[in-house]
């Protein structure tokens, strides 16, 4: 069920905060609005929370983001992430400002400040008002990890004001949200049904500040967290490839969403992923080195000489996850083979719309049937599901050294849901086996959900895995009628990236904000 009241009244609850859509930097005082007048009652609380949720992320922020990293290449430059991916990005690009924005965090300031006004009852008005908190310190969260030291704004502001704000350091911004997540986590309902399904829970709570203390390497806090969330009764679907399928929106592996609904608040993206023949964009792509990410069908990497591997087969007896989370070639996809080998192909490598490197992001897409048209879809957005929650809490025990049962069963249920062995206890023993274990896990699990560049930024594993050439399938040939390979070629060069430590682990201020305002201070290197 779509959380349909929050995303109609989302949209008529933009004359509650019109001033607010404007840029941080450039909108009208908020003592323009009469605020006698739109604060009575639950209704018009409602529907004012209704427009902090609208916006408060966007589908198109979660795929493009593994585009910056190894995991993946967006071949249009001006989508906004290919500088990001290569290393070339400046502070007066345009795109070093396609996430810095302080709407969603000023309409959430102008409700917590007016809530109160409301006559209603006063455990629901708390609830909303801990959603509103959230979706705040979300953006915090998001705004930390991309640009560093940010602005930490709790209330409302003029328009004279923002424009001489300074920068708050990235601790207190960070303690910040993680004591606003700990305060409001009890405050949220576990569970909704109906018209409130997608509301903020308190999983969502949980799991965001074990996400955050994992980042922050506050082990015990990040394993507190993670087990908070996992008695709260969440579970992992038994289909990987059906969690992304809007028939199975809202189950019980969710536990933080974007909501869409086709027509009305519609997920426009799903069509930039695949090719022409598709007819797709091929904009965001996967690199071979993803694909090389995913182990073989018996559990060991592909680098293992007894692996089994195949070089000239290499997608063959692989980790089921490859092929529901990538289109290869020669799979069936779509109803029918997929060949990027071919120049006569539709799918050809180099032509138009088509993948770089040969290969199609299958994740979110597997079923073209689930849509009438791809381009205008109601399925959701997951932005934390329980499996990263597992697979947090087993990082962390293994960063603390307490590596026990526990850990291998939290990945254990992450690998028999994809229909992998269990690990194997001996080959994976101690620190050093399970870290590279975990970490693994981690970037097949959760390719494309816009995790991988945090991760690569928290290891400080940047130099080692986004630097030179970005690579793409081998070349050669596809069997029309059976998919079968004939690799004859070597890999497809994409690009040559760049990855420099002393800068890239945070990305650029906009130049532009920084030309309005005198007091903010440039990242190192840029």
């Amino acid at each position: 069920m779509k959380r349909n009241l929050i995303i109609l009244t989302a949209i008529a609850a933009g004359s509650f905060f019109t001033a607010c859509n404007k840029d941080f930097l450039d909108r009208e005082p908020l003592d323009a609005y009469n605020n006698d007048n739109i604060w009575k009652n639950e209704a018009d609380l409602t529907a004012a929370l209704n427009g902090c949720y609208k916006g408060w992320e966007d589908v198109y922020n979660i795929i493009y983001l593994d585009c910056a990293t190894d995991n993946g290449y967006n071949q249009w430059p001006w989508e906004g992430y290919t500088s990001y991916g290569n290393g070339s990005i400046t502070a007066s690009d345009v795109d070093a400002a396609n996430r810095w924005s302080y709407t969603t965090i000023q309409k959430c300031n102008s409700f917590l400040e007016n809530a109160d006004k409301a006559q209603m009852e006063e455990a629901k008005k708390n609830r909303m008002k801990a959603e509103a908190r959230f979706l705040r310190a979300y953006q915090y969260f998001t705004l930390t990890q991309l640009y560093g030291n940010v602005p930490l704004v709790t209330k409302t502001v003029t328009m004279q004001e923002a424009n001489t704000i300074k920068q708050t350091p990235i601790g207190e911004v960070r303690q910040f949200i993680l004591d606003e997540l700990a305060a409001i986590a009890p405050q949220l309902d576990v569970s909704y049904t109906g018209k409130d399904i997608g509301r903020i829970t308190r999983g969502a709570a949980l799991a965001l500040r074990a996400r955050l203390n994992l980042y922050m390497k506050k082990w015990d806090d990040a394993i507190t967290d993670s087990r908070a969330v996992m008695q709260l009764g969440y579970e992992l679907d038994p289909s990987y490839s059906d969690v992304f399928r809007i028939k199975n929106e809202n189950n019980k592996e969710v536990i933080l969403d974007v909501q869409y609904m086709e027509n009305i608040v519609a997920n426009t993206v799903l069509g930039i992923m695949p090719s022409n023949g598709y007819g797709g964009w091929g904009s965001i792509v996967p690199s071979q080195s993803l694909v090389d990410a995913y182990e073989m069908a018996n559990g060991k990497p592909i680098t293992d000489p007894t692996s089994g591997y195949n070089p000239n087969d290499p997608y063959t007896n692989r980790d089921p996850r490859l092929q529901l989370s990538i289109v290869t070639p020669g799979q069936r996809y779509g109803g029918r083979i997929y060949d990027p080998m071919d120049p006569d192909s539709d799918d050809y490598y180099l032509g138009d719309n088509n993948s770089k490197t040969g290969y199609l992001y299958k994740k979110w897409t597997s079923n073209f049937e689930d849509y009438a048209n791809i381009w205008n879809t109601g399925l959701n957005a997951i932005i934390i599901r329980y499996s990263e929650v597992l697979l947090t809490y087993a990082e962390a025990m293994i960063e603390k050294g307490t590596i026990d049962g526990t850990v291998y069963d939290a990945i254990d249920l992450v690998r028999k849901r994809a229909k992998m062995p269990v690990v194997d206890r001996g080959v994976y023993a101690g620190q050093v086996k399970m870290r590279e274990l975990v970490r693994r896990e981690r970037r097949v699990e959760l390719a494309l959900e816009g995790l991988r560049w945090y991760d690569v930024k928290r290891w400080e594993i940047g130099p080692q895995v986004s630097n030179g050439k970005l690579y793409g399938m081998r070349t050669g040939t596809v069997d029309p009628a059976t998919g079968k390979l004939t690799l004859t070629g070597p890999n497809v060069e994409v690009e040559n990236r760049v990855f420099d430590a002393s800068k890239n682990y945070v990305w650029p201020i906009p130049q532009k904000e920084i030309d309005v305002n005198k007091n903010l201070d440039q990242n190192p290197n840029y």
